[in-house]
Parts: structure tokens; sequence; C-alpha cells
């Protein structure tokens, strides 16, 4: 199929045709209405084991602009806050609050290396998100209806402070570790810098201190075929970011002598396949929005560089690990070790850490046993 009639074929799905819901998150379907919003309760009623959702009030984004009804998504399991060490494990770019329950379900629970009978473990939707926290498809106070692609730009920054926002409103003033893998990763950077003090350690898992380059012209390209095709613009725009989430080696041992019976290569009905899917569950504002958001990250913008930033860790004795995955083409290892080199000549705790995979970037989607490894030494 040529990439107009590809294009066409999407494009001829109407939008009432696509789930607003993500499937993977069912939890999250049966504990609340996504775009509803919850008044405030107190902190002793923390919810576990389930994605609820908390109205926080008024919130400024670093541009001035004023959401005035923030509302955010969270799941937290395990041990009650204020009664043992805290966890913050952060989502990347698609991802919901459901780590305990999807996407890192291998890694949370008892008996898992983030232990729910030794501690609390807290995953928060990012702030332009769509399953729970203020986004695109939330209702704009100002006119009644979904802000679409007029919700104003937020930062990573923002999003890290959305997600201390949370934490104030669930007594929750001090984390043992957090922790994230890409976009996940440079916001629990920018949650320990928010307050240094507060935070033992970071885990950042394929995330650079900076975006780089190559990354941001990625984006680029993958918002204009938003922007000038709407759904079909989606669709193509995750098909480009699966080639850059997996590696060489992966696709030529999954897909190379393989072909459908009409003639289409494998690796073509599998980037297809992905971009039906993420239409399932997302929509173009929130992906629009989080991408911007990602372009925007640089731990030493404002601060005096990436070394001075991270002095404002070291002073307080934080700890960092950043974990590199080989063959990452998105967030390379070099860029992962520029981060640990960086936070070492700020005299902090830092150690490099490398994940070995032909799975890519999205290793830290897979690769179980390593990640196991690696936070377990960090828990010590």
């Amino acid at each position: 199929m040529e990439l107009a009639e590809a294009v066409r074929s999407v494009a001829a799905v109407p939008p009432s045709a696509i789930p607003v819901m993500d499937p993977g998150v069912s939890t999250a379907r049966e504990a609340m209405s996504f775009r509803g919003r919850r008044e405030p309760e107190d902190a002793a009623e923390l919810e576990t084991g389930r994605i609820v959702s908390r109205y926080v009030g008024r919130f400024t984004l670093e541009s001035g602009t004023v959401l005035p009804d923030l509302v955010v998504a969270y799941r937290h399991d395990g041990v009650p806050i204020g009664e043992g060490r805290q966890i913050l494990v952060v989502h990347a770019l698609t991802g919901s609050a459901d780590a305990a329950g999807d996407w890192w379900a291998p890694l949370v629970g008892p008996g898992q290396v983030l232990d729910t009978d030794k501690f609390g473990v807290l995953c928060v939707n990012l702030l332009g998100s769509r399953y729970g926290t203020t986004g695109p498809i939330s209702r704009n106070p100002e006119t009644g209806k979904p802000y679409g692609r007029h919700f104003p730009r937020v930062t990573v920054r923002d999003q890290a402070r959305a997600q201390w926002r949370l934490l104030d409103a669930l007594g929750l003033s001090k984390l043992a570790l957090a922790v994230g893998g890409s976009l996940g990763g440079m916001v629990a950077q920018e949650v320990a810098l928010e307050r240094p003090g507060e935070i033992s350690r970071v885990v950042s898992i394929a995330a650079p201190a900076r975006i780089g380059q190559l990354a941001v012209g990625w984006n680029h390209i993958q918002l204009e075929m938003v922007d000038r095709l709407g759904l079909a613009g989606l669709d193509l725009a995750r098909q480009l970011a699966m080639t850059t989430y997996r590696s060489e080696i992966d696709f030529e041992l999954r897909f190379a002598d393989h072909a459908e019976t009409d003639g289409t290569p494998a690796v073509v009905s599998y980037l297809r396949h992905q971009g039906r899917k993420l239409l399932d569950r997302f929509d173009a504002d929130t992906y629009r929005a989080l991408v911007r958001a990602m372009d925007s990250h640089d731990i030493g913008r404002g601060r005096g560089g990436v070394v001075d930033a991270l002095r404002r860790l070291a002073a307080y004795g934080t700890r960092l690990t950043g974990v590199g995955i080989e063959g990452d083409i998105l967030y390379g290892t070099n860029q992962v070790c520029d981060l640990v080199e960086a936070a070492t000549a700020a005299g902090m705790d830092a150690a490099y850490r490398e994940i070995k995979s032909d799975k890519g970037h999205d290793a830290f989607l897979v690769e179980w046993a390593q990640l196991s490894a690696i936070l377990g030494e960090a828990l010590k």
C-alpha cells in the first residue's frame, strides 16, 4: 500500500469509532471518569491498588498560564504513606499511572524488586496526558469544551511540579527513590531538582540531562505528521516512533525474510499494527502536548548549566544512577554517560549502569532481570 493510500485509509475512520480510553488501564476505567473531577480527600484516606483521581486546585505553569482546576490521577500500592519508605515511578510518553498493574507489573508487587510488602509505590499520570490527569481532553472551564489543541504548552518541569502537588496533597514529603524511563526519566530528574533535599536516589533510565537534537528532529517530523494529517498523522507518527524505540538487530531478528501472504514485508505489517493500536487509545492533541513537553527537557536551563544544576542535588547527598541501553538510537548510551559524568563533576554519588539488550530504547519495558538487579542495587 502506498503512503497516500495508507493516509486515506486511516483518515476514513471517523473519530467516533476511536475509543478514547486505554484498554490496558481497566482499573482506571472502573475507578474514575477520565474527564471527571473528585473533591479533595483527607490524606489519610489514600486509596491503594487502583487508579484514582485527585483535585489539587489552581496550578500555574512555567509560562505563567494558569490551570484553574488541576486534577491528577495516580495509583499507590503497598506500605501506606507515613508508615514506610515510598518510591515514585514515572511513566513514559503514552503510559499511564498503572505501573503496578500494567507496564511495570513484573517489577512492582509483593516479592518483586519494588516490593510492596516493604515499600509504598506511587505512579502518577503526567500533566498533559489523558489517563486521568488534566490534559487536552479535559474540559476547559472557560469554554465548557475540551481544551483540544488549545491546551497550554507544558514542560517537563511543569510535569515534575504537578507530581509534587499531588505528593503534597497526599502528605508525602520524602522519597526513597524516583525512577522512570525515557520521558519518565526526564521527569524523575526534575522531580529531584524541584526539591533537592527530599529524594534519596534517582534512577534515570534511557534519559539524558537535556534532550538530544536527533530526538528533537524525530519529534518534529512526528508533530508535522499529526498537524497536517490529524488521526492519519498520529498513526504514521507512531510508526516512525517505533523505529526509534527498537534496534536494528531486533528488527533484523524479528522480520528479515518474513512477509505476509500478499507479499507485504512483516516489518511493514508490524508498524501498521502499532499505529492502529495507538489510535485505539490515544488522541492527536495529547500526543502533541507530551512530545512538546519532552522537547523542553534541559535540567541546566536557567540553573547555570547541567553541572551547576546537579550541584543542588549533591549538596543534599542525593545519589544518581544513570542507566543506558545498548543499541538505543533515541537516547544513546553516550547521552546517559554525559549525565553521569556531569553528576560526578557536581560532586554527586553517581553511577552508570547499562542494560544489555537487542531491544533498543524499549528495553526498559522488557528486560526485567536486568532492571531488577539495577533497582535492587539502588535501594540498598
